[in-house]
């Protein structure tokens, strides 16, 4: 086998090169990283569909709901630049694996809680643990992989995301229909996989002696224009997706037509079912058009899908703008993490995918707050054109800082 490095780096351990398109079914590592995928989203997906029904339960308005969500990704925005310097310096398994066990109990937690006020806390003490695994999952894959074969696996691991975005709302809305609070002890699945992470993943692990002042004067010299520009273009993306569209899309299905926690699911897992079809080409789509053409695609795409889904007259009709938006999503989130990983060297790239991951968790958690106030001026409509407007702001960021 022969040592597959990513772009510019200066020291790792030796991995297997791996041919994507033949053995990342069946690769090891894949598997596990996947696995550690689907922990990071379910934090919000598998309970959206029990908002309506927990507002209902425990007496609380829509406004205060969206909090279960910013409390959620509240600490990544201080937490996952550490988590992610801690990484660079010390090793990515030594970071990842306590943050899946604190996810996984203080998530199943929250299952126990019967008190509006408890169930927030525990949120946060979850959120604390979720705070770097998105990030160090696709530092990891940037360590594994280089050019077109990161574009792929980045992708896949998008596709793997989907799907769990797919079946978590499917799941939660069934486990709602059930009992409210049900959705919240599917993290126990991480715990599992954390033992899986310590024993089982082989990865390299970045060599960092040079001192901590030397460290930070390397990560600011390799900052440049178009990395900024993908920290805002993730700010922008995770604005609209928590925004407009996982706060409010349950409150639209509900609210206009009566929805069940199923319905919702099933609606909302339709958008990512294209998700994972689009992610899952990435590789080839962008050696036929290039990554910044298809980010713009996947801006206008967000433009049509949230004018349209208040304008839908039927339930059944939204479907059609969940799936536009679903694409917007394949093209734009793993196009922007491999765009990132490839402009960062190994020894500084934790600290880079985290920074991102750390902006994404500001727009996580502005999203909800921003929408909410938008809510409370123009209405439901009003959420979903703002949202619109947002995705007109990524279009130009991508147009003015991210394209060469």
């Amino acid at each position: 086998m022969v040592m597959n490095k990513p772009d510019g780096d200066k020291r790792q351990a030796a991995v297997p090169d791996l041919d994507l398109d033949k053995t990342s079914v069946v690769d090891g590592n894949l598997r596990i990283l996947f696995s550690v995928t689907l922990m990071a989203v379910l934090g919000v997906s598998s309970i959206t569909p029990a908002f309506p029904r927990i507002a209902e339960e425990l007496d609380v308005s829509v406004q205060s709901i969206s909090l279960l969500i910013t409390v959620f990704t509240l600490p990544g925005i201080v937490l996952t630049p550490i988590f992610g310097v801690l990484a660079d310096r010390f090793g990515r398994k030594r970071i990842l694996v306590p943050s899946l066990l604190l996810f996984g109990l203080a998530g199943s937690a929250c299952s126990l809680m019967r008190d509006f006020n408890l169930l927030v806390l525990f949120r946060f003490f979850q959120g604390i643990g979720a705070a770097s695994i998105m990030s160090l999952n696709t530092t990891i894959i940037g360590d594994l992989y280089t050019g077109h074969d990161r574009r792929t696996a980045m992708g896949y691991n998008a596709s793997v995301l989907s799907v769990g975005t797919a079946s978590y709302p499917l799941i939660g809305g069934a486990l709602a229909s059930l009992a409210w609070y049900y959705p919240f002890a599917l993290p126990l699945i991480a715990i599992p996989i954390a033992m899986a992470v310590l024993f089982r993943l082989k990865n390299p692990e970045p060599e960092n002696p040079e001192e901590l002042r030397s460290y930070f004067t390397g990560v600011r010299r390799a900052m440049n224009s178009r990395i900024a520009g993908i920290f805002i273009g993730s700010l922008l993306t995770f604005v609209i997706l928590y925004g407009s569209y996982l706060t409010f899309f349950p409150f639209l299905i509900k609210n206009r037509f009566d929805g069940s926690p199923v319905t919702i699911g099933l609606l909302m897992s339709s958008m990512s079912a294209t998700t994972a079809l689009t992610s899952s080409q990435l590789g080839r789509l962008g050696r036929r058009f290039g990554p910044e053409r298809l980010l713009q695609v996947g801006a206008l795409l967000y433009v049509v899908a949230l004018g349209a889904m208040p304008l839908m007259p039927e339930i059944w009709m939204l479907v059609f703008p969940a799936m536009i938006f679903g694409a917007a999503q394949g093209l734009n989130i793993p196009n922007l993490q491999a765009l990132l990983a490839g402009l960062a060297p190994m020894e500084y790239r934790a600290a880079f995918m985290s920074t991102n991951a750390m902006v994404l968790r500001t727009g996580q958690t502005l999203g909800p707050v921003i929408l909410a106030a938008l809510f409370s001026l123009w209405g439901l409509e009003g959420v979903f054109f703002s949202g619109g407007a947002i995705a007109l702001l990524l279009l130009a960021t991508v147009s003015v800082l991210i394209r060469r």
